[in-house]
Formats: C-alpha cells, structure tokens, sequence
C-alpha cells in the first residue's frame, strides 16, 4: 500500500486522465456562461464609475411649488427678510386682470411674499393654451407693457412683457404653455423675476 501514493503508474494514469476530463468538462460546461459573466462585470464597473449618468439624462420638471419655483440663494434671502412671510396659494395672476380674462390661464401656483412697510412679491404659474398665450400678450401690449420675443434655438420662443408704474414693476414671460407673472410692489431682489421665470419653465 506504501508504493500506491505516486510510485504506481498502472494507478496513476488512469486517475490522472480522470482528473484532466474532469476539469475539460466542468470549461465545457462553464463555456457558454463566460460571455455573460463578462458583460455582467462591465456593467458593474460602467455604473460604478459612471454614477451621475442616470442623473444627468433625466429632464427637469418645472417648478409648480413655491421652494422650486427659485434658486438656493434667492430662496435664502427671501425667507432670511425682515418679516417676510410666504403665502402659497393658486389664485389668478395679479397684475392686469384684462390679460387674464382674455388668456383664461389655470392657475398652477401663486407664491405671495408679504414685507414690512406694504411692500410685497407674487409671482404666478399658470398653464395656458396657444391661443391663450397669444391673447395675453396683445392685453399686455394694450395695456402699455413693453412686449419682446426672444428665439430660443432648441425650445419655444420667450415672450416677455415689463412695465413700470411708480414702486411697482410688473413682468410677464410666457413660454410653450407656461404664463409666469411677477408682481414687485416696493421690494426690488436683484434677478429675482428672472430666476422664478427660469424655475418655473426648467425646474431646478
């Protein structure tokens, strides 16, 4: 029995080629695996060291609540104002009714920034149809807003409509179906009906 441990060959052979078919059936049987455990792996590695892909490809949603309708640092410096207080609510929008009864816009949201003094922000989203947005913008224009359209080269033209009246300046954009209407009565924050124009139609 001292001589079977490697020093037999009429034993050792045999055993041997056992051994190599059973290792050439186990790559044969693993063969058809391999193409896919391969692409598994790549996968993997991709969404590991790409992670912001997914995010990036996703669209942005038009602010229809008052905390998306502005950027970070005009959301802070608004609710960081002396006794600035936020009402949200859907009420139409508050600058020419004239334009709104001939536009019949619905109301998405109406962001109302109370200050000290009287003074005050709105801002309203509404939804509106082509020829609503049309009829809009020839109200304004008669009611001495200064109107101009500015091409966009990949997305719907931008109308946008601004007067001034005393402490009070009015702004409308439209843009596709969107109708946003800033109101500032006495309270001036440096880009601020841009910045909710751009929230309400791209998001943020």
């Amino acid at each position: 029995m001292a001589r079977i441990g490697g020093r037999s060959l009429w034993l050792a052979w045999p055993v041997g080629l056992f051994c190599l078919a059973a290792v050439l059936g186990l790559g044969v049987l693993a063969a058809p695996g391999i193409p896919g455990a391969i692409g598994f792996v790549g996968d993997t590695l991709r969404s590991v060291t790409s992670p912001s892909a997914t995010v990036d490809a996703e669209p942005a949603t038009p602010a229809t609540e008052c905390r998306r309708l502005y950027s970070q640092p005009m959301w802070s410096s608004l609710v960081w104002s002396p006794d600035a207080l936020l009402s949200q609510r859907r009420t139409a929008a508050l600058s020419t009714p004239e334009a709104v009864a001939a536009a019949q816009p619905t109301t998405v949201v109406t962001c109302h920034w109370r200050g000290v003094g009287g003074r005050f922000l709105e801002t309203t989203v509404s939804t509106v149809s082509p020829e609503g947005a049309a009829a809009a913008v020839a109200a304004l224009a008669s009611q001495g807003f200064a109107c101009t359209s500015a091409p966009d080269a990949s997305q719907p033209a931008v109308t946008h409509c601004v007067r001034t009246t005393g402490e009070v300046d009015e702004v409308h954009d439209l843009r596709g179906d969107r109708w946003v209407s800033s109101t500032l009565s006495g309270w001036m924050p440096d880009g601020y009906a841009e910045d909710a124009a751009s929230h309400a139609f791209f998001g943020g």
